[in-house]
């Protein structure tokens, strides 16, 4: 079942990382890390080609209020991005009645491979089961997202099915893996 989340007032910091609510303020460090190819198509976005495209997907992330800004404890600057989203398992019969949310994610690429998004998908996930009551959360990645199959395994989620998946935005179909944690696991 789906359920509204709102982030707006809600800060978790990990021992590297702040996770909080996104503001104008962020944009130069949003552009800086989605302008990079590479970065925003392994999550199914083309990378931005303009600060006034990013200012529209900023405006758009602090309106629906339900992506965290990942930001360095060392230096405050924003370095990604974690949203908790509608669920594909909504669309499962076997799982439909289930309070359940989808993760998604992407970190600047100077920032890959450091165990920063293990981190905060941890984070968030303590965060999901124990103040929002969740009863599984869900994420998924494309064949070819070898970084973010790592970060989802670490994090113990466990593979559930794949599927074809066609992105707009990139006019193309990629098999993608989906993957459930429940609660009690």
């Amino acid at each position: 079942m789906d359920i509204k989340i709102s982030l707006k007032d809600v800060v978790l910091e990990t021992e590297r990382l702040i996770l909080l609510a996104w503001q104008e303020s962020d944009l130069d460090d949003f552009f800086e890390y989605a302008s990079v190819p590479g970065v925003g198509e392994m999550a199914g976005w083309n990378h931005h080609e303009s600060i006034e495209y990013s200012k529209r997907v900023l405006e758009s992330f602090i309106e629906n209020d339900n992506v965290f800004a990942i930001a360095s404890k060392e230096n405050k600057k924003v370095i990604g991005s974690l949203g908790i989203h509608s669920s594909w398992a909504n669309e499962e019969e076997e799982l439909k009645d289930l309070k359940v949310q989808e993760i998604g994610y992407v970190l600047a690429k100077d920032f890959w491979g450091r165990g920063l998004m293990v981190e905060a998908v941890r984070k968030v996930i303590d965060f999901c089961f124990n103040d929002l009551k969740l009863d599984a959360l869900t994420a998924s990645h494309f064949s070819f997202n070898s970084q973010s199959k790592r970060v989802i395994e670490k994090c113990g989620f466990k593979y559930y099915k794949i599927i074809s998946r066609y992105v707009k935005q990139q006019n193309k179909t990629y098999d993608s893996l989906r993957y459930i944690l429940f609660r009690n696991n």
